[in-house]
């Protein structure tokens, strides 16, 4: 899938048929590039090929729940906004602690919930919609990376990875939550013996504008230069 450079980009994950069709309708009426996903494996695949600002984020589905997508959703960068009938404060709780913008209760009233979204999706082109790393210069709300001005060719993997350095700048991070912040909590699409051809490609492509360390035992380490 492709959009246009100036589109935002939102991820529907929700089982309800009723629902996401109205809100689908109505978010691309408003000029949102949507993607609707039914289920968390939709969503996973969703995600692998396509950068997203925002998810919508329905708490119970099919497969699991909506916190089974979280460190895919932090490691790319997206946004999250639940929007569900699961009221209790534990769930409600653990959104917010697990980066999660607002919280939307079932019923809602639609002119509200365009509202909130619209309100998450200007806070991403202010402060915070940057993120560098040595001569290395990420735009999160475009999706793009730039190494001393010139334009990263990255696969989405290598961004994500990349993306993962930035907010961890200085940190040892072992090869376990390297792979938990790439997709969830079991590393379900990269194998350990994979990350280091990944980790090896992205440094081959941001050359000397930033430096991911080895540490030998340990993980890496990502520092300015």
């Amino acid at each position: 899938m492709t959009s246009k450079d100036n589109e935002w980009r939102v991820l529907f994950v929700e089982d309800d048929a009723v629902i996401a069709a109205g809100l689908v309708y109505a978010l691309k009426s408003e000029g949102y590039f949507v993607t609707h996903a039914q289920d968390i494996a939709t969503a996973k695949n969703a995600l692998i090929e396509q950068r997203y600002d925002l998810a919508v984020l329905d708490v119970g589905l099919p497969d699991g729940t909506a916190f089974d997508l979280v460190n895919m959703l932090i490691a790319a960068g997206t946004s999250m906004l639940y929007l569900t009938a699961v009221d209790d404060e534990v769930n409600v709780i653990k959104a917010f602690e697990g980066g999660a913008e607002d919280y939307v209760m079932k019923p809602f009233r639609f002119g509200e919930f365009m509202a909130r979204i619209r309100s998450i999706l200007r806070r991403r082109t202010g402060q915070g919609n940057t993120l560098t790393i040595g001569d290395v210069t990420i735009n999160i709300s475009e999706g793009k990376a730039f190494a001393n001005n010139a334009t990263l060719d990255l696969t989405a993997l290598e961004y994500r990875l990349l993306l993962i350095f930035a907010n961890h700048k200085g940190q040892i991070l072992n090869r376990g939550q390297i792979l938990n912040l790439l997709w969830d909590s079991e590393g379900i699409f990269v194998e350990d013996n994979t990350l280091t051809v990944y980790i090896k490609r992205l440094r081959e492509k941001i050359g000397g504008a930033a430096k991911i360390e080895t540490v030998r035992g340990v993980g890496y380490r990502a520092n300015e230069s």
